[in-house]
């Protein structure tokens, strides 16, 4: 990993008798999408509240850009951008006046708030909607103007609770390709979800809090491997299963079927299935991810 850019120890936060974190320990790398998932109330959103600034840790230490989120706040919100579930942006304003605005609170000078707005327009296919109102922009776009919002002042370090809650998969999808170009550029994420498959596509770690803990911490391939291998799973005529491990290449596989054929087994389909992001939630957490919000299917761009 990279020099951390993100880095959390033993970061504890209570209400009254609820202990919500109970010593997280977190670093991210430079360049790096580090993914938190866990289960709703594992502690996710207040991990990132305390490392945005936004709420005081009652223990442990959490540097952002390599100053303290207790002792440095405005040094960390200088180098930080939170985009949260919600878009945060005007309804009555057009995206450019959105982007205008904003950038002036950031004090960005006349003829960069100019270019950097025409430039983040470009980079999340919003130039031609750009003079439009928010207010007539779909699901998506506004989560797209949103996070370009948070990128005026080029942060380090991006925070992103839940950012595709209730996008339809279309959306969701475009929102992806955006984030990837931001980390392209050198820009180190945060991302908090409930989607198995974003953390999947988009992060290069992946850390598994719950009961207020970080409880695993790897990449997505060494966190699968970590709970099984690989399996050809046979549904037989019977309709009972049989499933044999394999190491997923396909001379293995041809090997078992060929192993399955000379035994004359019966069987009805076949699959490889290897562990997934579910199977690892399960068996750190003891119990399936929450469900997904539900899709709400917004007019497409």
């Amino acid at each position: 990993m990279t020099a951390p850019v993100v880095v959390a120890r033993g970061l504890r936060k209570s209400y009254g008798d609820l202990t919500v974190l109970d010593g997280v320990d977190l670093e991210v790398g430079s360049g790096e999408v580090l993914a938190l998932l866990g289960p709703n109330g594992a502690g996710k959103t207040t991990t990132v509240r305390i490392l945005s600034t936004l709420l005081r840790p009652d223990g442990g230490t959490a540097h952002v850009a390599g100053k303290d989120v207790v002792r440095q706040p405005a040094e960390v919100r200088a180098a930080i951008s939170l985009t949260g579930q919600f878009a945060a942006v005007d309804d009555l304003l057009t995206g450019v006046e959105n982007l205008h605005l904003m950038a002036r609170l950031a004090h960005l000078g006349r003829a960069e708030v100019r270019s950097r707005s025409a430039e983040l327009l470009e980079l999340f296919d919003l130039t031609d909607a750009g003079r439009r109102v928010v207010k007539t922009y779909s699901g998506g776009m506004r989560r797209r103007l949103d996070l370009a919002v948070g990128l005026l002042s080029r942060p380090q370090v991006v925070f992103l609770d839940e950012p595709t809650t209730g996008l339809d998969p279309r959306s969701r999808n475009d929102l992806w390709d955006v984030i990837r170009s931001v980390v392209a550029a050198g820009t180190t994420v945060l991302l908090t979800t409930q989607y198995l498959e974003e953390a999947d596509q988009l992060a290069d770690r992946i850390a598994v809090i719950d009961h207020g803990r970080v409880i695993a911490d790897g990449t997505a391939r060494e966190l699968k491997g970590a709970v099984g291998s690989a399996h050809v799973e046979l549904r037989l005529k019977d309709g009972t299963d049989e499933r044999i491990t394999t190491d997923g290449s396909v001379p293995d596989v041809r090997r078992i079927l060929a192993d399955v054929e000379r035994r004359g087994v019966d069987v009805d389909t076949w699959e490889v299935r290897s562990p997934t992001l579910d199977d690892v939630f399960l068996t750190l957490t003891g119990r399936p991810t929450e469900p997904a919000p539900e899709l709400v299917t917004a007019r497409e761009s």
